[in-house]
């Protein structure tokens, strides 16, 4: 299944679509093709164009008319913003918040030796959310217990943070579709998930 890259009208990457929606957005006019010159086509122009094409890398779609090739990156003609969202809270995230680290005792862990800590401890009203987790190795975790850091004669060597919403093109990180060559010039310096560290 062919996905296409949507980029805003200023030709910033905002999300990865299915070729269905991406072609709906053609033809409605609400979209162009972009190519790896920056060109853009219309549905009429692309059409003309796909009629020269022997061979297409997302390949094409055929009706009794014409065939379409399946464009790769396409531009929306009215839609300038860069969305917004916040970082989920998962314990993944979590872990690559924190740089897969110990905020007590700053050492870098596999995530199978790391756990998830209440700052205030839940006992003490804390809340399971960004605003009172951070990273703990097992000993540290076990030194401080039910307790507060400075009731455990610890302190945080890591301080504890709110991660920064992500823009559009970190939304592209979370795409859970291999990215094209074509892509890279939109969304270069992005992390993928495909390359995410697994420890």
């Amino acid at each position: 299944m062919s996905h296409v890259l949507i980029l805003n009208s200023n030709m910033y990457a905002i999300q990865v679509a299915p070729w269905e929606r991406a072609l709906t957005l053609l033809y409605l006019d609400r979209a162009q093709v972009v190519d790896e010159e920056y060109r853009t086509y219309d549905f009429r122009d692309w059409i003309d164009l796909s009629r020269e094409m022997e061979r297409h890398p997302a390949g094409f779609i055929h009706t009794p008319y014409f065939k379409l090739a399946i464009p790769e990156v396409i531009a929306l003609r009215f839609f300038d913003r860069v969305p917004q969202q916040a970082v989920p809270f998962t314990r993944r995230n979590i872990y690559h918040h924190y740089g897969y680290r110990c905020c007590y005792c700053s050492r870098r862990f596999p995530t199978a030796e790391l756990n998830l800590d209440h700052v205030v401890p839940r006992s003490r009203g804390g809340l399971t959310d960004w605003t009172n987790i951070v990273t703990s190795c097992i000993p540290c975790n076990l030194r401080k217990g039910d307790r507060l850091p400075k009731e455990a004669g610890m302190k945080l060597a890591i301080p504890l943070s709110l991660p920064r919403r992500r823009s559009g093109l970190a939304l592209m990180a979370r795409c859970p579709v291999p990215m094209r060559r074509s892509w890279q010039r939109f969304v270069d310096n992005v992390y993928w998930d495909s390359a995410l560290e697994e420890n």
